[in-house]
């Protein structure tokens, strides 16, 4: 029997430690900086284990910037109001983002204005401020 709990618990143990290392952290991204985003939705991907907005940023002279952005998990935005139909491609967003640190088009939303006037943060209790 006492061998029996004991490989038990070894193996509760690896489970839960394998799990723990498929998250990442967000530590790629420069939460000391906000930057304003205003384009176009490419794509928004209600996916787990984090959801991307990918929009299209004109800049100036004419060209565009293709942008990534990283939001949490779909259960924790569904509880502030995101669902997967929130955003369809070719809408005009304004984001909010802490960018990467290595200066690459991407970041980790802050905040969302949507087409319809509506604020929606990263996630409960995750606004802007």
């Amino acid at each position: 029997m006492r061998v029996r709990s004991g490989s038990g618990l070894v193996a509760a143990l690896l489970l839960t430690a394998v799990s723990g290392l498929a998250h990442h952290s967000f530590v790629m991204f420069d939460t000391t900086k906000q930057i304003t985003l205003t384009g176009s939705v490419t794509s928004f991907e209600w996916t787990n284990p984090h959801v991307y907005i990918e929009i299209d940023v004109p800049e100036e002279g004419g060209a565009t910037k293709h942008w990534s952005i990283e939001l949490g998990s779909p259960s924790i935005l569904r509880s502030s109001g995101w669902t997967h139909k929130t955003l369809t491609p070719g809408e005009k967003v304004t984001l909010l983002i802490n960018p990467l640190k290595n200066g690459n088009p991407g970041g980790l939303l802050v905040q969302a204005n949507l087409p319809d006037n509506r604020k929606l943060g990263n996630g409960p209790g995750r606004e802007a401020r």
